[in-house]
C-alpha cells in the first residue's frame, strides 16, 4: 500500500514538473501604449515580470534588474531608479512610468538579474526590449541596444495588422547566431487580471504543443513569424550564456510587439 502511495506521489510530481515545463519562461516589459498618438497621455507606464504569458501558470520573482533603461535617437536613458516593487499573481515583478517629450520611437530595454530555476538547475537571463512610438514619427526602431543578448527587427515592430509577418535577427555579442531556436508566445492577457489592458478574449489551447511555437533561424539568424490573433506577442531566441556559480546558464534575447485587427 505504502509503495502505491509513493508511486502515486512520483507521478503527480513529474507531471506538474511536466505543466510546467511545458509553459516557457518568458521576461515582459509590458507599456500601457506602444503607440502614442496626437492628444493622448504621454505617460507611459510599464510593468516588468517574469512569467508564462499563454498559460499564466505562474509568475517567478525577479531578482533586481541590473539595466533598465530607453534608447531614443542614439541617447541612452538610465531608468533603475524609476523602478518600483509590484506584486503580480504572488510574484515578485516591477513596474516603472516614462513620459515620452518627443517625436520618434523609444525602445525599452531590461537586463534582469539570472533567475535561479531549481527544475531545471540552472540560471536564467532573458534580455528584452520593446518598442514604443510617438506621433508616427519613425525614427530608430531598428538601432541596437548592444545588450549581450539582442533581437534586432527587420519589420518595424509596431503600427501591425493580425496576420503580419514579424521578421529579426538573432544577436548575441553583436554577431548574428546562425540556427538559433526561437520561442513565440502570446500574452494571454486576460488571465493576468491585476494587469490593466486591453479586453481580449482568453485563448484555449486544444493541446500543450499549442502554448509555446518553437521556429527557428536561418545561417544568418534571420527568423520569421505570422501572428493569428491581436495582442502582445514575445519572441524568447535562446542561446547558451557564460556558467554562473558553475551552473548552466541560459541567455535569452526577448523582443515585444503588439497586433491589431483589421476593422
Amino acid at each position: 500500500m505504502k509503495k502505491r502511495i509513493l508511486t502515486l506521489l512520483i507521478t503527480l510530481v513529474l507531471i506538474m514538473g511536466m505543466t510546467v515545463i511545458a509553459s516557457a519562461h518568458f521576461q515582459m516589459i509590458l507599456p500601457s501604449d506602444d503607440m502614442v498618438s496626437q492628444g493622448e497621455n504621454r505617460k507611459v507606464n510599464l510593468n516588468l515580470l517574469f512569467t508564462h504569458p499563454m498559460s499564466a501558470a505562474e509568475v517567478m520573482d525577479m531578482e533586481q534588474p541590473n539595466k533598465f533603461g530607453v534608447l531614443h535617437k542614439r541617447e541612452k536613458t538610465n531608468l533603475l531608479e524609476s523602478l518600483e516593487y509590484q506584486e503580480v499573481m504572488g510574484g515578485k515583478a516591477f513596474e516603472a512610468s516614462y513620459r515620452i517629450k518627443g517625436f520618434g520611437d523609444y525602445i525599452f530595454y531590461l537586463e534582469p538579474g539570472p533567475y535561479w530555476e531549481p527544475m531545471e538547475n540552472k540560471y536564467i537571463t532573458h534580455c528584452t526590449k520593446v518598442v514604443v512610438n510617438s506621433m508616427a514619427v519613425t525614427t530608430d526602431w531598428d538601432r541596437e541596444v548592444g545588450m549581450k543578448a539582442e533581437i534586432v527587427p527587420l519589420v518595424r515592430p509596431y503600427g501591425l495588422w493580425t496576420g503580419n509577418n514579424f521578421r529579426g535577427i538573432v544577436k548575441k555579442n553583436g554577431k548574428p547566431v546562425p540556427y538559433a531556436e526561437i520561442e513565440v508566445e502570446y500574452f494571454n492577457q486576460t488571465r493576468f487580471p491585476s494587469l490593466k489592458g486591453d479586453n481580449y478574449e482568453s485563448v484555449e489551447v486544444p493541446n500543450d504543443n499549442f502554448i509555446t511555437q518553437v521556429i527557428k533561424a536561418d545561417k544568418n539568424g534571420v527568423f520569421s513569424y505570422s501572428m493569428p490573433k491581436a495582442g502582445w506577442w514575445g519572441f524568447s531566441a535562446l542561446m547558451e550564456g557564460k556558467k554562473i556559480n558553475g551552473k548552466d546558464h541560459e541567455l535569452g534575447a526577448l523582443m515585444w510587439v503588439k497586433t491589431y485587427d483589421m476593422k
